[in-house]
């Protein structure tokens, strides 16, 4: 893979050697919340959703098949995004205290050290010190995103459907939630879907139907403010959007939009929020120099009821949901733009992870990560500029269900040691039969949807997947 990697080396430095001032690009991340692999068109043709600017990503850069987030929920998701580690290698847990260790590098940290100037905008979901409840909104929260690496960050502590509820700049609460709100449900779903959210503290005048367009036009202003303040540096912008994940709240002037009711609706205004955040890089002089990547963060919580009921498949041809072990909780749309280094309309079918951003942009600016950073990252740096189309330098992957069940992939073989879903649908968990398979064992080249089970067909390959997930969680 050495070979695969200094070609493309020597074809970035190629590229950039066009002018002889080039400046490394801005990089905008852009990770929706509880998106489907079926919701964007250019992934699923007959979706009921419109995503035209998603699709407008795809025809101008390379659309991934194979690409996965390391877990299906929220919170290890954000980890190994982050920290280009799986996220069971964490033991911290974001309800009393930062998940990202103190000065465990991040991908905002070294690109900070790189030269950039780097701003997080939207769910952070990665806990602080000190819990998500304060003794004293007055004082500074430490452990969020500019104490791991982020020049400025403005948002929300956690999911739109977890108190309290309020706004955080940098490290200072806005409003503290010194209110309360009720339990909301909506008729007509089950109590995780449609406008939900929980019981508890609210700041004052906080809205959760405002809190979309308001990350909107936090980073519509932030990409004009760069322009306006004619920084030195480049730029990197992760916007961690809280949607489509429940409260499903379209505003008005989406509503009826999709054939899949709130869900569909709310998802074509995270499509709306794209391609505004496009159009500004456009008038800002930005759209040449900045490599843009969208994807998501888990599946979504889209029940076999929900898909019969609207014909839409919000998972496309994947089995499970949101939280499963099965392909719909990790399986994830991500699409990477970058003119005049990644081909307009390509498509790559090797498997890559969300785990893998640090080092790919660690190669294409040419850091150098430390040992103790990344430990779980693979460059897909070849794949990006079709160095390699037909050798992935990754070809084992683990994924966290909710329920902390890791699944493993060899290849096309996949591996979940246990019956059941794993995560969010039922059951989640089976109790093997005697004589029966005790796991899943699936090829996914020719059974993506994950419709039959070769555990008890191919003893070998179960044990030595078996053996292969025992070494990647000792760290081998």
């Amino acid at each position: 893979m050495r070979s695969f990697l200094l070609l493309a080396v020597v074809m970035l430095l190629a590229a950039l050697g066009t002018q002889a001032s080039a400046a490394p690009p801005n990089i905008v991340l852009i990770m929706a919340d509880d998106m489907g692999y079926g919701d964007p068109r250019c992934y699923n043709a007959g979706s009921k959703i419109p995503t035209p600017n998603i699709d407008r990503l795809a025809r101008q850069g390379m659309r991934f098949s194979d690409a996965h987030s390391p877990a299906s929920v929220c919170v290890p998701t954000r980890y190994g995004l982050l920290t280009g580690r799986y996220p069971f290698r964490s033991e911290r847990s974001e309800r009393i205290e930062s998940r990202i260790e103190p000065g465990r590098m991040t991908i905002a940290s070294m690109l900070s050290a790189g030269g950039y100037y780097t701003a997080c905008l939207g769910k952070w979901h990665q806990g602080f010190d000190g819990g998500k409840v304060r003794q004293d909104y007055q004082q500074p929260i430490p452990g969020g995103p500019v104490d791991r690496g982020f020049d400025e960050f403005y948002g929300i502590p956690a999911s739109l459907d977890i108190p309290p509820y309020y706004w955080i700049e940098n490290d200072r609460c806005v409003a503290a939630p010194s209110e309360t709100i009720e339990d909301n449900f909506s008729e007509g779903w089950t109590k995780i879907q449609g406008a939900f959210w929980r019981a508890g503290n609210i700041a004052p005048r906080f809205r959760h139907v405002d809190v979309l367009p308001q990350l909107r036009s936090h980073a519509v202003d932030f990409i004009k403010q760069q322009r306006k303040e004619s920084r030195q540096r480049p730029f990197f912008l992760y916007v961690a959007l809280p949607a489509p994940h429940t409260p499903w709240l379209p505003t008005r002037r989406y509503q009826g939009k999709s054939g899949a009711d709130e869900y569909g609706d709310f998802t074509f205004q995270v499509d709306s929020l794209v391609g505004e955040l496009l159009d500004t890089l456009k008038d800002q002089g930005h759209y040449d120099n900045t490599l843009v990547i969208f994807t998501s963060d888990n599946g979504p919580v889209w029940y076999p009821a929900d898909v019969e009921k609207y014909d839409h498949a919000a998972c496309g041809p994947l089995r499970g949901m949101k939280g499963d072990a099965w392909e719909g909780g990790h399986r994830m749309p991500f699409v990477v733009r970058w003119p005049g280094t990644v081909r307009a309309g390509s498509v790559c079918n090797q498997l890559i992870c969300h785990t893998d951003l640090m080092a790919t942009l660690a190669d294409a600016l040419m850091i150098e990560l430390p040992d103790n950073a990344g430990e779980d990252s693979v460059s897909f740096l070849p794949l990006l500029m079709e160095a390699s189309q037909n050798d992935s330098a990754r070809t084992t992957l683990v994924s966290q269900s909710s329920g902390r069940v890791l699944t493993v992939r060899d290849g096309t073989w996949k591996l979940i040691p246990q019956l059941g879903s794993g995560g969010f649908s039922q059951p989640r968990r089976e109790k093997p039969t005697e004589g029966g398979p005790q796991g899943q064992l699936y090829r996914l080249d020719t059974d993506l949807g994950e419709t039959k089970n070769l555990w008890l067909e191919n003893p070998q390959q179960v044990e030595k997947m078996t053996r292969l997930l025992e070494q990647i969680r000792a760290g081998n």
